[in-house]
């Protein structure tokens, strides 16, 4: 009401109307778990194609069939995905996880200076054979190094010219040079002096890469300093002088992978501490490098050849002196195959491994695809995936081992309450594999279901069982094993889903039973629309129903809830996802004084009981056909 009412007039007054729409969360998000050629390990990644799948985790990997399962997901009608790398590193002791990478201007520039300016110098002295003709090429030998000196134009260069040139002019005109081979050694002392010197001003930049894998081992790197105006404006407009910086301060970094071209420029770097603090910067802002330990005292050493727009071969590996690159005792590895460990975290704390996925807000479906073309996902981590999935209201997609047969399927121990979150199918799918040139091979089919039941999802509602003549499996050449109605008859039983191919509809998913969905389990969640619709609705309230918390608990808080739980249920209903020709036939929403006693109020409790008549497949259609007898006339 109005805070007072102080004069005569009319006052409006604002009244909530107790409607809170409850929104339904999505259906067919779906997590994958296994190895990728690059990307953070054990973080949940959200995608919305391939393509981000490809730019993220390096696309297709021979290695590894999640990439194959991801691409199976978006070819039959994925929509969002996420992504948990899992990396084992290598146990060889010779390899690393990351590649790292000793950023500064590489010194072969500068020997490559002074040997040219040694050469120019060591010209006039060469055939002679008597150091009395040595006076007489004296202005020779000067008129040389001078004009070596001169022919380098680039300021850099040329201040290290200037000092190897006037080094040897003074070191070849010492009273102690009497023989050519004195000349020789004085020359090259000379270099040598001037190469300790300029090396030890090399102050490198220790970085690594941003995740593991050898996609990073041809990662190069430049480092340049901006012009004095420049600097001296950047920190002027960015108030950079307040933290102390100065334009001797500031540098910029390059970081390229030579493999797939992709680079990335950051500008006015610091190593002193201040907003733009290298580390800082590529923690948030680079895909390819990260600092590695602590900062160098002072920027580090810059690059030469700074014509990066003119010169397309600065790159090129044949020019190391323009870039800082992975050396071969730095580079990485993609590791050694995974574990069960690796995907349950059982040395952890349980933060990785399947359990990144406690980091995701929501997901519908897992897959977690064999770690390679031969192998099989083991029962432990099945067992441990399907708890995790019954704890976040998803359903377990599992792939058949390469052996299966129907009186294998105990051997999973996916058994229990919590097999109501799973679903298993048989056989394998074939498809061609663009990394060896299109040939076919047998790949774990769980991407293309999840792929199959977004696209039902989408299109017909998560009441619709993802099988059937429309539940077609695109993207394949066929199935390993071509099964017949007889052998379909002993597996289904068993709830074992099938996956079938017909003339006409091709290879189509020919099942919809979770793993208790066994006739003589009689289980209530037998079919996957049912245990999926079940878990939709519980998301959906869950999240909806957050408001309620510390709400007065009484009546008015009841018919609150009785409204918007009811409001939500019958948009269901006029979608056709319930049994029943009327609402009352259909769902019910109970929150009264009776679902809810004083005892209850007393201990803070509001019980609310949702029921829903759902719908469920035909999965067997009888046709039965009777010959009708003709008019018998007596």
């Amino acid at each position: 009401m109005p805070a007072s009412l102080t004069y005569p007039g009319v006052y409006v007054e604002e009244i909530p109307s107790g409607v809170r729409s409850i929104t339904g969360v999505a259906t067919s998000t779906t997590a994958f778990v296994g190895r990728t050629l690059k990307g953070t390990s054990d973080e949940p990644i959200l995608i919305n194609s391939f393509s981000d799948f490809q730019r993220t985790f390096g696309g297709l990997w021979a290695m590894s069939p999640l990439g194959y399962a991801v691409r199976d997901f978006y070819l039959n009608g994925g929509s969002q995905a996420i992504i948990v790398r899992l990396y084992h590193p290598p146990n060889d002791n010779k390899s690393h996880p990351k590649a790292t990478i000793t950023a500064y201007g590489i010194p072969d520039v500068i020997a490559g200076i002074t040997k040219k300016i040694a050469d120019a110098a060591r010209g006039p002295i060469e055939g002679l054979k008597d150091i009395s003709d040595l006076g007489t090429k004296a202005s020779d030998i000067n008129s040389k190094v001078d004009s070596a000196v001169a022919a380098e134009t680039d300021p850099d260069h040329n201040v290290i010219a200037k000092n190897v040139g006037e080094k040897i002019k003074t070191a070849v005109g010492q009273p102690s040079v009497k023989t050519v081979g004195d000349a020789r050694k004085a020359i090259d002392d000379a270099v040598t002096e001037t190469n300790n010197i300029l090396s030890k001003s090399i102050n490198p930049l220790i970085l690594e890469a941003a995740n593991e894998g050898t996609w990073a081992n041809n990662l190069r790197v430049r480092i340049l300093y901006p012009e004095d105006t420049a600097a001296e404006g950047v920190i002027k407009s960015q108030g950079l002088d307040k933290f102390g910086v100065t334009k001797n301060d500031l540098f910029n970094l390059i970081v390229r992978n030579n493999d797939t071209g992709e680079t990335e420029t950051f500008q006015n770097l610091t190593v002193t501490d201040s907003p733009c603090r290298v580390n800082k910067v590529l923690e948030n802002g680079s895909k390819l490098v990260r600092v590695k330990g602590d900062l160098p005292a002072n920027r580090p050493t810059k690059h030469y050849a700074d014509k990066l727009e003119k010169d397309k071969t600065i790159w090129d590996t044949n020019n190391p002196t323009t870039f800082s690159g992975v050396l071969d005792s730095d580079m990485a590895s993609d590791g050694d195959s995974l574990d069960d460990k690796d995907y349950t975290d059982e040395l952890g704390d349980g933060t990785k491994g399947i359990y990144s996925l406690n980091k995701a807000d929501i997901f519908n479906l897992l897959c977690i695809p064999p770690d390679s073309f031969v192998s099989d996902t083991s029962p432990t981590v099945y067992q441990k995936a399907m708890k995790l999935c019954a704890d976040r209201r998803a359903m377990l997609i599992v792939d058949a081992p390469n052996d299966f047969a129907g009186d294998k399927l105990n051997d999973l121990g996916l058994t229990g309450p919590d097999a109501r979150n799973a679903a298993l199918y048989f056989p394998r799918i074939i498809e061609g594999d663009p990394l060896r040139g299109g040939q076919l091979g047998a790949f774990a089919p769980c991407g293309a279901i999840a792929g199959v039941i977004a696209r039902t999802d989408a299109a017909r509602g998560v009441w619709k069982a993802p099988a059937g003549v429309d539940a077609s499996v695109n993207g394949i050449m066929g199935l390993k094993v071509k099964l017949t109605d007889a052998e379909n008859g002993a597996l289904n039983p068993l709830g074992i889903n099938c996956l079938r191919n017909f003339p006409v509809y091709g290879s189509i998913v020919w099942g919809a039973r979770t793993l208790r969905g066994a006739d003589q389990v009689a289980d209530e969640y037998k079919y996957i629309p049912v245990r999926r619709m079940a878990l939709y609705i519980e998301e959906s309230l869950f999240r909806g129903l957050k408001w309620v918390v510390f709400e007065p608990n009484d009546e008015s808080l009841w018919a609150q809830i009785r409204l918007n739980v009811g409001a939500f249920m019958h948009t269901l209903f006029r979608q056709g996802a319930f049994q029943g020709s009327t609402t009352q036939k259909a769902y019910f929403v109970k929150c009264d004084k009776e679902t809810t006693t004083q005892d209850d109020i007393n201990k803070g409790i509001v019980n609310i009981v949702v029921g829903f008549a759902p719908l469920k497949p035909a999965e067997f259609v009888v046709i039965k056909i009777q010959q009708m007898a003709g008019d018998i006339q007596v």
